[in-house]
């Protein structure tokens, strides 16, 4: 391939690769060379990138864990990450970088600023996490998924959305079947990690549903490892007929099936139910730096796509209630379907692109 090259960098989190590989899948398709660059928990989530995209996994640390030996080898294992990026650099120098959040991507953004490469960074959370906050000042244009962001001060984001992948676009505004009297289908969805608040409660809320629509149920829940197990044996107790596993690769396929989905408010997990289009529970993380997927869920929350239960006050009673009330009442759930699209950003890799060969140039 003889095209430009540009370089994306993500962190390990499905919440910074999906993003990354939907500005990647369309790069390719417009004829650029493309090369990710990660860490080994980030390679994990890299299956779905096209076969063209290279691979490029980096050293960093994050002085934020690892008790007291992990900060103080964190700069070391940083700046050795940085030195690698500005060795490959010089070898085949990117026309651009995009950094897509998380620590991985401090190597090839401080490659970057300091061989004078253009950058970019994309902020997909309603407040800016900290390695983008501490490179927004220093790049030609910050891109912001979720708007408003809580932006650095004297920093200007321009609203682009969250690009999602190729199989969510497949999908993007589905057909809603609203809630009748046949089968439903109900989606939980914790993130690329799972949850463990929503395996503890969950199931309990659903199991307490009246028999005539506990019997309808199919549930497709995601169960970190260690709850899947446990998680399923609740719904097998509960007469629940319910598809349990760690990590769902056909994620885009079961939102169009379902009546009503109930997931972690994670800006990758939102752009993708607001495309397809479908109802939802939305239960943020409250340890998430900066409240940040409250910000994330306030947006769907205002226009009636979505209802919020912090997990602060998260009970099953609460939960069977809103489960309940909107699958027992066709015309609110087909309401809330048309209002998260309402918010969707179908075009918003194409935003993207258009930024990244602004920069480019």
């Amino acid at each position: 391939m003889t095209g430009r090259l540009a370089l994306i960098a993500a962190g390990g989190t499905g919440g910074h690769m999906f993003p990354a590989q939907a500005l990647a899948e369309l790069l390719l398709a417009e004829g650029w060379r493309v090369r990710l660059s990660t860490d080994d928990r980030g390679a994990r989530y890299a299956g779905g990138f096209p076969e063209g995209v290279e691979r490029s996994v980096v050293r960093s640390a994050t002085t934020a864990r690892g008790g007291l030996w992990g900060k103080l080898t964190a700069p070391i294992k940083i700046a050795a990450g940085v030195l690698a990026a500005r060795a490959a650099f010089r070898r085949n120098r990117p026309a651009v970088v995009i950094g897509f959040g998380g620590y991985p991507t401090i190597p090839a953004m401080s490659a970057a600023l300091s061989m004078g490469v253009p950058r970019m960074i994309h902020e997909q959370n309603g407040v800016m996490g900290r390695v983008n906050r501490i490179f927004a000042p220093r790049v030609h244009r910050v891109a912001c998924g979720t708007w408003p962001t809580d932006l650095p001060p004297a920093i200007t984001g321009v609203h682009t959305g969250n690009p999602v992948r190729q199989a969510v676009l497949d999908h993007a505004a589905a057909p809603y079947a609203a809630p009748g009297d046949g089968l439903l289908h109900l989606l939980v969805i914790g993130g690329s990690q799972g949850a463990r608040v929503l395996s503890d409660v969950v199931p309990e809320a659903i199991a307490a549903l009246p028999d005539d629509m506990r019997t309808r149920l199919h549930v497709s829940h995601q169960a970190r490892p260690e709850d899947g197990d446990r998680v399923a044996a609740a719904y097998a107790e509960a007469g629940i007929s319910a598809d349990v596993q760690p990590f769902f690769a056909d994620v885009p396929e079961r939102l169009a099936r379902a009546q009503l989905v109930i997931s972690r408010s994670g800006a990758s997990s939102l752009a993708d139910i607001t495309v397809v289009g479908r109802p939802a529970i939305l239960i943020p993380y409250a340890a998430a730096a900066g409240d940040h997927q409250t910000a994330n869920a306030q947006a769907l929350a205002e226009v009636g796509a979505a209802l919020i239960h912090p997990e602060s006050v998260l009970d099953a009673p609460g939960l069977t209630r809103d489960i309940r009330a909107i699958l027992n009442d066709p015309a609110r759930a087909t309401q809330m379907a048309a209002a998260a699209l309402f918010l969707a950003r179908p075009d918003a890799a194409r935003r993207l692109y258009d930024l990244v060969t602004e920069i480019a140039r």
